[in-house]
């Protein structure tokens, strides 16, 4: 039996996909973004405990080397969290699909699907496949919302099935790629194109941050040059709330002005990208 580790459910959101949706995010990502607003989804937890004893309801306990979470006394106030050194969380669900589908169907008849995000959503493929099965049975569309590093031709069944892939990039140049996430882009930019081939690109999303105006300009050109009119371009300003503090110092506490951002958006619809926005 598949389990996957599941970080939260929001059982109603408007903003991970057209219509209203649940977003599931799932735990562990292979990248390292400084500007990460939920670094503590970045690593599973490796029970060092020192969050127990900042729970203030006592919803933390270590069972045989283990820390356990109890949600029903939990308060939610992020204690642990904000403890943490290992970005991560104590507070991760090990579910089944069925025991997913029991949640989402929760809300059946006021959603129009599911999008499944993370971390890094497709850390789980094996587990997402499943879960997509069971939710078309239901009715549901189904979205990926990733980051691109892994190769989607590789996992044709899992695309074929899904309604198609928010992705981010962010950014063009590897490099500079490399100093924002630890990791390469060079995946992320095959997924672009495959995924524009495949009509399987529901959205692009790029971060604008508020000290990196020529990269910006970069990520921006090249990406705008390559979808055109084929798909949904999101600029989304940088803010630092929810950054953590190694992220701060390096990106800054600034918010990315909606001057820069619609200059960006502008040379994006200028170059072809013609559903470009600002968020």
């Amino acid at each position: 039996m598949i389990k996957a580790p599941v970080n939260k459910i929001i059982p109603f959101s408007n903003v991970d996909g057209p219509g209203n949706r649940t977003s599931i995010f799932f735990q562990s990502c292979p990248f390292r973004c400084y500007y990460c607003h939920n670094p503590e989804t970045i690593n599973m937890c490796n029970h060092c405990g020192e969050c127990v004893a900042t729970c203030p309801v006592k919803a933390l306990t270590v069972v045989k080397g283990k820390v356990v979470w109890n949600p029903k006394i939990c308060i939610d106030c992020d204690a642990c969290i904000k403890t943490c050194k290992n970005l991560s969380s104590p507070k991760i669900r090990e579910m089944t699909t069925k025991d997913l589908m029991a949640e989402i169907n929760k809300q059946k008849g006021f959603i129009r699907g599911i999008t499944v995000s993370g971390g890094e959503c497709m850390n789980h493929s094996e587990f997402l496949l499943e879960l997509f099965k069971k939710a078309k049975k239901e009715g549901y569309t189904c979205l990926l919302d990733s980051n691109g590093i892994y190769d989607f031709s590789k996992y044709e069944e899992l695309l074929d099935i899904s309604d198609g892939v928010m992705l981010d990039v962010k950014a063009y140049d590897n490099k500079f790629h490399e100093y924002l996430t630890g990791a390469s882009n060079k995946e992320v930019q095959k997924n672009l194109k495959y995924l524009l081939k495949k009509n399987k690109l529901v959205e692009v999303r790029t971060v604008l941050l508020p000290n990196e105006q020529k990269q910006n300009e970069v990520t921006v050109r090249e990406v705008s040059q390559i979808i055109q009119d084929k798909t949904v371009y999101k600029l989304l300003r940088y803010r630092p709330f929810g950054v953590r503090e190694e992220g701060l110092k390096e990106m800054g506490k600034s918010i990315t002005t909606e001057k820069e951002a619609e200059k960006l958006a502008k040379l994006a619809i200028k170059l072809g990208a013609k559903h470009t926005i600002v968020v």
